[in-house]
């Protein structure tokens, strides 16, 4: 990779993805584009930035010719409980957002395209527990059939178009660096700001909620090792799962009150992320991954607890 453009760069996952491009990479080899959120100082001063709207084709081009990109990880994404609220809108970002990015791809001529897709991609019907990883995918949300979108159209540029494209499901990303937004598994990142603000969280999840999640680290480590990985290995694209642990908000809880006692839950469940949530897995089965590139996590429950902590309540001061 020599070129790089990200879209969605201010959001939660590219505000840590450009950093560490531009650390592997250089900073001046790596394009952080975004649109309306706001632009951290320290992202626009380490490397080079672009005002990009997905939703406009010409934009996402013309990004792509000024900086003779290579590669793209493409990001920018309308995050599942807000789908189903702003449809509109979730459908130019999610899906011609997705359509635009490739095109302008194979307009310029670049390698490879990178473009994750989520445990939202499953649904009624797959297989919850240890789901594997080619199954029945009928989900029941906006959100998830975007994401089912963009895993049949990167196969498709990839095996017609010639263009390298390639995706993982990820599952829950807990992260201390972006607040959490409007996202069905995000309480596992609000519940630690709760922790050391107040040593109270209320969740909007039920305890019992089980959902595969992955520390950021690892998040990065995915995106960047399957974009890396040896294309004669591979017999999948754009669909590969992921995954590093699975825990409720009740285990979660425990965890963080073994280091804060004291630390008091509750919940007041909200139905419409309770919904989406019980439409995901428990669990993934990340066997081809595993085998295709050699995927592994390396953060467990205590060992990101830990780290959220420390890190957050240094950032909260």
């Amino acid at each position: 990779m020599k070129k790089i453009l990200v879209t969605g760069a201010c959001g939660q996952i590219g505000s840590e993805l450009v950093p560490a491009l531009r650390q592997s990479f250089g900073g001046e080899n790596v394009v952080a584009a975004g649109h309306q959120s706001p632009i951290p100082d320290d992202m626009k001063a380490s490397g080079p930035f672009e005002y990009v709207d997905v939703t406009d084709f010409d934009q996402v081009d013309a990004a792509m010719r000024k900086h003779g990109v290579d590669t793209l990880f493409h990001l920018s994404s309308i995050l599942s409980a807000l789908t189903e609220q702003l449809r509109p809108r979730a459908w130019t970002v999610n899906f011609d957002g997705v359509f635009n990015v490739l095109e302008a791809a194979v307009a310029n001529g670049l390698e490879r395209v990178i473009v994750p897709s989520s445990i939202a991609a499953f649904g009624p019907g797959t297989p919850l527990d240890n789901t594997p990883n080619d199954t029945v995918q009928k989900p029941n949300t906006l959100y998830g059939i975007s994401k089912v979108f963009t895993e049949l159209m990167g196969n498709y540029y990839s095996s017609k178009l010639g263009l390298e494209v390639r995706g993982v499901r990820l599952p829950g990303i807990v992260s201390w660096k972006v607040e959490p937004t409007a996202g069905t598994t995000d309480y596992a990142v609000a519940i630690f700001y709760g922790a050391i603000r107040e040593n109270r969280y209320t969740c909007f999840l039920g305890p019992d909620s089980r959902l595969p999640m992955m520390y950021m680290p690892d998040a990065i480590a995915a995106l960047t090792d399957v974009a890396t990985a040896d294309g004669e290995r591979l017999t999948h694209h754009s669909d590969f799962n992921v995954n590093a642990m699975s825990f409720t908000p009740a285990e979660l809880a425990e965890a963080i009150r073994k280091r804060l006692p004291g630390f008091e839950i509750d919940y007041e469940v909200d139905p419409l992320r309770q919904s989406i949530a019980d439409s995901w897995p428990d669990k993934l089965d990340d066997t081809v991954a595993r085998k295709e590139w050699d995927w592994e996590p390396h953060y467990d429950l205590d060992e990101m607890v830990d780290d959220m902590l420390e890190n957050l309540g240094r950032k909260l001061g």
